[in-house]
């Protein structure tokens, strides 16, 4: 089975690629639903522990945690190593299952695989890009997004040009959803000619 990494920075259109991995019928594991159920479920008493008063009913309150981390480094590092480890055991729980169902690709979905070091966990990486105007207008759509929040995770995120330089596959939203489902069933057919051989 090939493990496709699936990358790119915010407002590319990761989300909208990895539902047309999805559609093609190619598993993708998606890291921040992942964290969605973690914060509803295994994660909520570890993070509760390490930040008193960020739960509600058992649940991570996202507004009241992002309060107590965001702008903090030491926290933040602290969050992740609770959320990381639990993250990277439901993933490989995901390929252990779809490799053994015989699956030729599976998807994993990582928003910042450059800067966590998640190369050595894909055989492929897709980059998803886009014009940085489009980018820049997706972003600012947003709710409660602004030119300093935008300007801010840009400044965290490896640079989109050097995404693309270490991409293997490459999908460029900017040209609108054919285009880019085109790209997406390309991948597809020249990897299953790959793991068909």
């Amino acid at each position: 089975m090939i493990v496709l990494g699936l990358t790119g920075s915010i407002g590319m259109g990761k989300s909208t690629t990895a539902r047309m991995f999805t559609d093609a019928g190619v598993p993708v594991h998606d890291s921040d639903e992942t964290v969605h159920r973690l914060y509803a479920g295994k994660a909520a008493p570890l993070v509760e522990a390490a930040f008193p008063g960020t739960t509600l009913a058992g649940v991570v309150d996202r507004a009241k945690l992002g309060a107590r981390v965001l702008g903090d480094a030491v926290a933040l590092k602290r969050l992740e190593a609770i959320i990381h480890p639990l993250v990277r055991a439901d993933a490989d729980a995901f390929l252990a299952r779809h490799r053994n169902a015989g699956a030729p690709i599976a998807v994993l979905d990582i928003p910042l695989l450059f800067e966590t070091g998640g190369r050595n966990r894909v055989d492929k990486v897709v980059v998803v890009t886009a014009p940085a105007e489009i980018q820049r207008q997706r972003v600012l759509a947003r709710p409660g997004m602004t030119e300093e929040k935008l300007a801010s995770i840009l400044a965290k995120q490896v640079p989109d040009a050097e995404k693309r330089r270490q991409a293997d596959f490459i999908v460029d939203t900017g040209q609108g959803m054919e285009a880019a489902r085109a790209q997406v069933n390309a991948i597809i057919a020249e990897l299953i000619g790959v793991s068909g051989r």
